[in-house]
């Protein structure tokens, strides 16, 4: 396997360097890189928060997350504390005077902070790229609808450029999502067959066992629509159903997802089903009904559960369904993507044990277990002809040394790299929005989620979704 060059040298600026996505994701996937001999040893941390303290008060924080070895101890003493208001000039005139040379900003903030403190950024004169590369990276929410996105990316992109800009989404970090576009374009058994011609319909999930739990003021102010489907599952999509790239580059790539992103026809809400967890049991243990969820309302009206059917407008996918579903308190965590082919006619088998042949389906699981498999047709064996589903699987850790990852460390390395192939264009977020805008629309008028059991796949009506067109979902986990 080819080593990958060292990163240069950087100053990697965390606003939010106290919250729970840096100790627990951002710091651990750094830890990551120099254990792998990817971030030259120049690389300097500095956390950015409101809090009392100083660099021992930051490093303590993180101890807990990481695992305690010469790695972490090499590290440690690069990570160091600043303090400021992120509502404050004062504390982005400091920051001007602190940084020389290459410098990132990573916004590991809530949303509201995104566009005004890149605004103070840019006024400190911290985006010039003078005497280093400057970039800018921001998590998602990217906007709450159409509107918000629109203005958000106004507000980025009159203080930097879109090289500048990474919108980072974690889904996008797995080995298995990275993989999508290998398996597509470097095998030229499936490309020959990626097309309505042999491709019936495909399923994009991302199930979570796990309940709202501690996040109901965010969650309840956001729903799994916005959550999920704009950004990681029509990420997925993207990549997916995109047409070949020119090259193995980050603009030829994030060309064509937008260009398929643009070609996603808006989801109708006849085709789209809302649930909401109900109290219940997810194996042995009780969970308490979305609307008794701290700082959720009492009569909430908002979605932990959403199904899906989209259309693309293309030659390549005209006729083919997707169907994407994602929810909360569910029966098992699974990420994956489901092609599902075309079944070959029985006519060869009249006579015969065999009534219906099993279907050929391309299987890529994202998550929990990171994996690759096509299930095929095979005979039975005995004096009868008769067939059954068999499956060839390839699992990355059987193969490869994966260690324990937070899915950041590729993420971060391109960061620091500048390759932005992984990283969403705004064009991309705003086809995104645009997909959706018709549910958000037609939910916030009308109608209740409909209410499911925990512990399950889902509200009835998101199965009635697919059968009305004589398919059903691939099970769960």
């Amino acid at each position: 396997m080819n080593q990958a060059p060292v990163a240069p040298a950087a100053t990697l600026v965390i606003f939010g360097a106290m919250g729970d996505l840096a100790k627990r994701l951002l710091m651990p996937a750094i830890a990551n890189l120099v254990r792998w001999n990817l971030l030259d040893p120049k690389t300097e941390i500095l956390g950015v928060s409101y809090h009392d303290g100083d660099d021992e008060t930051l490093r303590a924080t993180l101890d807990d997350f990481i695992e305690g070895d010469e790695v972490w101890e090499k590290l440690r003493a690069h990570i160091h504390y600043f303090k400021g208001d992120f509502t404050q000039d004062e504390t982005f005139q400091r920051l001007a005077g602190a940084i020389k040379g290459n410098a990132i900003f990573y916004l590991a903030t809530a949303a509201s902070f995104f566009g005004p403190v890149t605004q103070k950024l840019g006024a400190a004169g911290l985006l010039k790229e003078e005497d280093g590369f400057r970039r800018l990276v921001i998590e998602k929410p990217f906007g709450s609808d159409l509107a918000s996105a629109q203005a958000l990316n106004k507000t980025l992109l009159e203080q930097a450029s879109e090289a500048q800009i990474y919108r980072i989404d974690h889904f996008l970090g797995k080995e298995t999502v990275q993989n999508i576009l290998v398996a597509r374009f470097g095998n030229s058994i499936f490309e020959a067959v990626w097309n309505n011609r042999y491709v019936d319909h495909v399923e994009i999930t991302a199930a979570e066992q796990v309940t709202v739990g501690t996040r109901g003021k965010f969650y309840d102010a956001t729903g799994a629509l916005r959550d999920m489907v704009p950004n990681h599952l029509l990420q997925l999509l993207a990549l997916t159903a995109m047409e070949p790239p020119t090259s193995f580059e980050a603009e030829p790539i994030r060309s064509e997802k937008a260009k398929l992103i643009a070609a996603v026809h808006p989801a109708d809400p006849a085709d789209a089903v809302r649930g909401q967890y109900k109290g219940g049991k997810i194996g042995a243990d009780k969970v308490a009904a979305y609307r008794e969820t701290p700082d959720v309302s009492a009569d909430s009206r908002t979605e932990t559960y959403v199904a899906l059917k989209l259309t693309v407008d293309t030659w390549r996918w005209s006729g083919v369904p997707f169907y994407l579903r994602t929810g909360k308190a569910l029966s098992a965590r699974d990420t994956e993507i489901v092609v599902h082919f075309k079944s070959a006619p029985t006519s060869l088998f009249k006579g015969t044990e065999v009534t219906k042949l099993p279907c050929n389906r391309f299987v890529l699981q994202i998550q929990p277990d990171e994996a690759i498999s096509l299930d095929l047709a095979a005979k039975i064996p005995g004096p009868l002809v008769d067939v059954a589903p068999v499956s060839m699987t390839f699992a990355y850790a059987d193969r490869f040394e994966m260690g324990h990852r937070t899915g950041y460390e590729t993420l971060l390395y391109d960061v620091l790299t500048g390759d932005q192939i992984l990283f969403q264009r705004a064009d991309q977020i705003e086809g995104g929005w645009r997909a959706i805008q018709p549910l958000l629309d037609a939910w916030a008028k009308r109608g209740k989620p409909e209410p499911y059991k925990p512990g399950t796949a889902g509200p009835s009506g998101a199965d009635a979704l697919l059968a009305r067109d004589g398919r059903q979902w691939h099970t769960l986990g």
